[in-house]
């Protein structure tokens, strides 16, 4: 599942200094916005967002203030050594753009899934997908196109290096007798 339950902390200190002193605590400096509402500066706990942001399409549920706001992360900045969480940005979604980014994310498990089970790669089988969603197909059905999609092209990659490898064995077989020609006249 996608949705994420994350509880998140009002924060009234700004500046560089402040957000240090949030991160040695375990937490990251976020914001929350849109829908008409005002910015709302919060703080989250950086190992749960961490974990939440490793999901595809990923929709949190932020408590705040006793209202569960439906967001989705806009901008994630990490620390380029440490990669440790620096800020996040959050927007407001609806309850529809929560679903399709849901549904989605079943898809993408999905085409993993089905990708291990073809043995094949699970990210030729997720570009597949994506080709296939932006066509405006239904993420779930999808999978099965995209897993087709897949073993039809490495059917025609491995069609074709049969082709060049029949070809180079021939061109190889040519010589070998054009070779073996010429090797008795020299000997006259």
């Amino acid at each position: 599942m996608t949705n994420v339950e994350i509880t998140a902390e009002p924060r009234t200190d700004f500046g560089k200094g402040a957000a240090r002193r949030l991160r040695r605590t375990g937490n990251v400096p976020a914001v929350i916005y849109g829908n008409d509402m005002e910015l709302v500066h919060v703080a989250i706990s950086e190992h749960e967002m961490d974990l939440a942001l490793r999901k595809p399409r990923v929709v949190l549920n932020v408590t705040y203030g006793g209202n569960v706001y439906l967001t989705k992360p806009r901008d994630v900045q990490r620390d380029p050594v440490k990669r440790n969480l620096e800020h996040v940005d959050l927007v407001i979604i609806t309850k529809q753009e929560a679903a399709i980014r849901t549904s989605y994310a079943d898809a993408v498990a999905k085409a993993e899934i089905a990708a291990a089970e073809a043995g094949y790669d699970s990210a030729s089988v997720i570009m597949a997908l994506e080709e296939a969603v932006a066509r405006g197909e239904d993420p779930l059905e999808a999978v099965d196109h995209a897993v087709a999609d897949v073993k039809a092209k490495a059917q025609e990659m491995a069609a074709a290096e049969a082709a060049r490898e029949a070809a180079r064995a021939a061109k190889e077989a040519g010589e070998t007798e054009a070779g073996e020609a010429e090797a008795p006249a020299e000997s006259e």
